[in-house]
């Protein structure tokens, strides 16, 4: 494998010859990875995570599934370069096609009822569901085939921090051959450099305000939510619970902080922590993670039981990407503010959820999430109906 360890200014332009070849691109404000070509492909989490223990790969790339049980699409690139700093995007866009919306799916009034659904479930006297996170989509369409890279640039420029994600999906098979993942995800699941790990669940949300006035307020006031605190509380106890068999020195603030996106406030938490064993990769603290109360619900097992009940297979929305070496080191964010872009790059489908509990208001919930779609849509340059 080719690795290449480049510097500012040093960023190689990113090529897309062909609409499908799509490069894997993991950018962040410290670094940036980007990855191309296939040495080998991982089914799984478990055989890439081998093949990292083994050496038979110095890498591995790719996305893991909302579902864990569902194939994954991972693989041992043919050159890997980290270059200094967020992605280099071009100062002249790329060309980019009109794109307008085709349908939610499901509806608002589906969506509304599917949360209805959830609060009442969690409203039973003898329910154990204390959180579930409902999402929906919206289907777009393009007039000519959409640049997976094009759309990346976009929302790279578009977020203050440079966070951007490109993943071709084709490693796992059937309707997912030919797609691709692209998104701005302002969340990090995991981060592995040498011994210390560093998470940064972000759960609880609210609109930001064009006033700087009310925009501080509306941060302050979700500081001070007891829902929003009842919500983010549950993502930190299993975070902690989940890194426990793995890490010492499990360092968590008593309360968390505003972090903040150009559409809305979360609350976040970073949390620390050193590796106990050299050879636990990061690969291997994202899948024992995975997936968190920020996008599954507590417990796990009954949240994602209601949403497959409610939704359905969700494929690799709300899942996780990123990439992970033999040395252990690495990066995972969990794959929200995305779309997936079809085989023939004509369709996007714009993804966003919320959190649900008992005290939910179903009408917030639905505003919420049209919220978090306003990230993917305003870098397509356009607003939902």
């Amino acid at each position: 494998m080719n690795i290449h360890r480049a510097t500012i200014g040093e960023t190689r332009p990113l090529v897309e010859n062909h609409p499908q070849a799509t490069p894997f691109v993991l950018s962040r404000p410290d670094a940036t990875v980007i990855a191309t070509g296939r040495a080998a492909t991982h089914p799984t989490s478990s055989a890439a995570a081998d093949a990292l223990r083994s050496g038979t790969a110095s890498h591995v790339v790719g996305a893991l599934p909302f579902d864990p049980n569902d194939r994954a699409a991972l693989w041992t690139p043919d050159s890997f370069d980290i270059t200094d700093g967020p992605l280099h995007t071009p100062d002249t866009p790329r060309p980019f096609p009109r794109i307008t919306v085709d349908a939610p799916e499901p509806s608002t009034d589906e969506h509304l009822r599917r949360v209805r659904s959830a609060i009442e479930v969690m409203s039973a006297a003898d329910t154990t569901l204390d959180k579930v996170v409902l999402a929906r989509a919206v289907r777009l369409a393009a007039t000519d085939p959409v640049s997976a890279v094009a759309l990346l640039e976009r929302l790279v420029a578009r977020d203050s921090l440079g966070n951007g994600f490109c993943v071709d999906l084709s490693d796992a098979g059937r309707e997912h051959a030919g797609t691709a993942l692209v998104g701005s995800s302002p969340e990090l699941l995991v981060r592995r450099r040498g011994g210390v790990v560093e998470c940064h669940p972000l759960a609880g949300s609210a609109p930001r305000h064009p006033d700087p006035a009310t925009d501080r307020e509306t941060g302050a006031r979700l500081l001070d939510s007891a829902k929003n605190l009842r919500e983010h509380a549950f993502v930190v106890e299993q975070v902690r619970a989940a890194l426990a068999p793995l890490c010492d020195q499990i360092s968590v603030p008593s309360t968390p902080e505003l972090t903040s996106t150009p559409k809305l406030w979360h609350l976040g938490t970073p949390i620390t922590a050193t590796v106990r064993d050299s050879e636990v990769t990061a690969l291997d603290l994202a899948v024992a993670m995975h997936p968190t109360p920020a996008i599954c619900g507590t417990p796990t097992a009954q949240a994602k039981d209601l949403i497959t009940e409610l939704e359905g297979e969700r494929g690799f929305y709300a899942g996780a990407v990123g990439w992970a070496g033999a040395d252990g080191d690495g990066e995972w964010m969990v794959s929200i503010r995305c779309a997936r872009l079809s085989a023939d790059r004509r369709f996007l489908h714009a993804y966003a959820g919320g959190g649900i509990i008992a005290e939910s208001d179903p009408d917030a919930e639905l505003a919420e999430t049209t919220t978090k779609l306003g990230t993917m849509l305003a870098a397509l340059g356009i607003t939902e109906d």
